[in-house]
């Protein structure tokens, strides 16, 4: 009989997750899941930040695990919830949440603990931007404090956009309780990496170095978005880094959170600048599963990843790395993303991008609508590829992009084009 694994969420993420997990052999329902993932597994309508509706949906459909995809669920208190109705689950409790549900927290969290990272300054009264910019030498990136769904960073190219980015949280409620405080971050210089583990407490297996491409028009120009594409293995993580990451951020990470009391048991993203001489720090903390990086880490993964989370729900992980093949996702977007998002435009050309050979279209923004699906939200598709190697991945991918249309279709053109130039570079060397 096949474990029963109850997944949150309804995105890209989620049905990532989904996927893996079925093909690992789980039986997987996802709540609330979407038209998309509902090709897949089946899906529950029931709201994934509902702390007593999902311990009564895990409770009905006998789950053996619940994973918690979003973090909105996690800082509501979902997986304390769970606990206590000792029903295992995949996800920090909401103190150990607070490290991406604060950006202050986080902060004052690795001063204590001596975690890398930018200086910062916290700024909850308006009165005090203007002194507080002054401390910094160059425009610091704005960052509204609390959740603010991947969108409430900017960074500034001037003082006086980040004056104003900050003025529109503090004083018009940009991002609404998540701006009442923002953060003045000195910019950090170098190449960002996403770097998940899967922990138990106190103990972690990594996956592939991922990157992530967060602005919304090719050359990382326009605004941040969610996520327009991701890839692994990010080779500007080499050996060498990735040593330093678990040496320097990852275990100091774990150690503090169990010294203070909130043992941090889920999947954990450590999103960090690498800078010119190979050194991490860290930009932020997530509780959860990056999207869209969760696609490829997952479509590529080369073993299965159920043993593993049923070993982390019961604290006993055994220390490793995760290994997958090369595999990149690209984002569709729907117009308007990510000020707005269109809705009801039909999506056409899913069945001939599906036949592109190693190619899966995850879904995040969807409805079907009769016998076609059209767009319900502003990340619509991921479609990803996995191949033997990275350029060889990203080429599948744009295949099967070129099969999908829909009205108002945004996607960048250049995912991964830093992993094919460096390791251009370094077959030239």
């Amino acid at each position: 009989m096949s474990t029963k694994i109850l997944v949150l969420g309804g995105g890209g993420r989620e049905h990532a997750l989904s996927v893996r997990l079925r093909d690992d052999g789980a039986d997987v329902v996802c709540a609330p899941g979407n038209d998309g993932i509902a090709q897949d597994v089946a899906c529950r309508p029931v709201d994934p930040a509902d702390p007593a509706a999902v311990v009564a949906l895990a409770r009905a459909e006998g789950a053996a695990l619940v994973v918690v995809g979003p973090e909105a669920p996690l800082v509501a208190g979902v997986a304390d919830a769970l606990a206590h109705a000792r029903i295992p689950c995949i996800g920090p409790g909401a103190a150990a949440a607070r490290l991406e549900g604060s950006k202050a927290f986080a902060k004052a969290f690795m001063a204590r603990h001596g975690i890398p990272t930018a200086r910062a300054v916290v700024v909850a009264d308006p009165a005090e931007l203007t002194p507080a910019m002054g401390g910094f030498e160059t425009p610091p990136v704005v960052k509204a404090d609390g959740l603010a769904a991947g969108k409430g960073v900017v960074v500034a190219e001037s003082f006086e956009e980040a004056e104003t980015a900050a003025r529109a949280c503090l004083e018009n409620g940009a991002f609404g309780d998540a701006g009442r405080r923002v953060l003045l971050e000195q910019r950090l210089v170098g190449e960002e990496v996403s770097f998940f583990a899967l922990c138990d407490g106190t103990r972690a297996v990594t996956f592939m170095p991922a990157q992530d491409h967060k602005r919304l028009r090719d050359g990382d120009r326009g605004p941040n978005t969610g996520g327009m594409g991701a890839y692994a293995p990010a080779p500007v993580a080499s050996e060498e880094v990735v040593g330093r990451i678990v040496d320097r951020i990852l275990v100091p990470t774990l150690e503090g959170a169990a010294a203070e009391g909130f043992a941090f048991r889920g999947f954990l993203f450590l999103g960090l600048m690498i800078d010119a001489t190979g050194s991490p720090h860290v930009i932020e903390y997530n509780v959860r599963f990056g999207d869209p990086e969760a696609q490829p880490l997952l479509w590529g993964l080369d073993e299965p990843l159920l043993p593993h989370l049923e070993a982390a729900a019961h604290g006993a992980l055994r220390s490793g790395r995760l290994r997958g093949r090369p595999a990149a996702t690209v984002v569709l977007a729907s117009a308007g993303y990510p000020r707005s998002s269109r809705k009801g435009d039909p999506i056409e050309g899913l069945a001939a991008a599906a036949k592109v050979p190693g190619v899966k279209v995850f879904h995040a923004g969807t409805r079907r609508r009769g016998d076609r699906f059209e767009t319900a939200g502003g990340r619509v598709l991921g479609v990803c590829a996995r191949a033997g190697g990275i350029a060889e991945a990203i080429s599948a991918s744009y295949r099967a992009v070129d099969c999908i249309h829909f009205s108002g279709m945004q996607v960048r053109r250049d995912i991964g084009t830093r992993a094919l130039a460096r390791l251009a570079a370094d077959d030239d060397s």
